[in-house]
């Protein structure tokens, strides 16, 4: 059986801050062959179609859009958690090394966005980690700590293979404001840190059609609640994908936000990483079973 211990009323993020913000970059591939299931155009083709307009969409991300996102974040000085598919390391492994060697946090995306590891039974699951894991530590000299399923959508065994892989935290989930501690089955410590969802560029954009403009007044909204209604600590994560907002029409929405947020002085702002660790030296606070 698995426990899960939760941050208290009491909790606060690095420097006493209740609020924390995490800027996520999805910087996603497909495996040779595979196209993003969605894409710009309205009207899907018939099924078992090669989509070359969604793979085109999709190769804006390491040509383009990546690096407008890294300039952005390197403009505003704030260190991000980029989600980063391994065969991303194998087609682009420039792209991958200039995301280490930039100092964001590389956290694991599973091989590629078709790689969805509720389809893979165990032996694949495992492979799948131990595959994207080395390709990424091969090429940057450090493996990922963190992972985030494509879909933030994991299996109800896959913390448990990720804890034994040495994974410090995992995204697949949606159930708190705050990371959180769970202890596996085997015995294990693993973060877990809900990937919230509700300041995001591909739902927005693409599922709801709205503009640019429309994800910063989600944000502009979210914040002021999060910093004048609510009295517990709670973070948000503020996300764009490369091949979505990493384009100039989206773009000035990451760095606009990242301004906005660098300006309140009661707020934190770090990677995904950092507020595992945070909660891990914190652990004798936590409650729960």
């Amino acid at each position: 059986m698995t426990s899960i211990r939760r941050a208290p009323d009491s909790f606060r993020f690095p420097g006493g801050h209740r609020v924390g913000i995490v800027f996520n970059i999805a910087y996603e591939g497909w495996s040779e062959g595979q196209v993003p299931g969605i894409g710009p155009m309205g009207n899907p083709l018939k099924p078992g179609v090669f989509d070359a307009n969604a793979a085109s969409w999709g190769l804006y991300g390491p040509t383009r859009g990546i690096w407008r996102a890294l300039e952005i974040a390197a403009r505003n000085g704030i260190r991000t958690s980029v989600m980063t598919n391994g065969v991303l390391a194998e087609k682009w492994p420039e792209t991958v090394r200039a995301i280490h060697q930039a100092g964001h946090e590389i956290v694991a995306h599973s091989y590629g966005m078709d790689v969805i590891p509720v389809y893979l039974d165990e032996a694949g699951q495992r492979e799948n980690i131990r595959r994207t894991t080395g390709l990424i530590a091969d090429l940057t000299g450090a493996a990922p700590r963190g992972w985030i399923s494509p879909r933030g959508t994991g299996s109800p065994g896959h913390t448990d293979l990720l804890a034994e892989a040495g994974y410090r935290h995992d995204g697949d989930c949606n159930d708190d404001d705050l990371p959180y501690l769970e202890i596996t089955r085997g015995g294990r410590d693993i973060v877990r840190i809900p990937l919230i969802m509700d300041v995001n560029d591909l739902p927005s954009a693409i599922r709801y059609g709205n503009n640019a403009r429309a994800m910063l007044e989600q944000f502009e909204d979210a914040f002021a609640a999060m910093r004048e209604r609510e009295t517990g600590p709670l973070m948000l994560d503020v996300t764009i994908h490369t091949h979505v907002y990493g384009r100039p029409a989206g773009a000035w929405v990451f760095d606009e936000i990242m301004r906005r947020v660098k300006a309140a002085p009661d707020v934190w702002t770090g990677t995904r990483l950092e507020a595992a660790e945070h909660l891990l030296a914190h652990r004798g606070t936590l409650v729960g079973s």
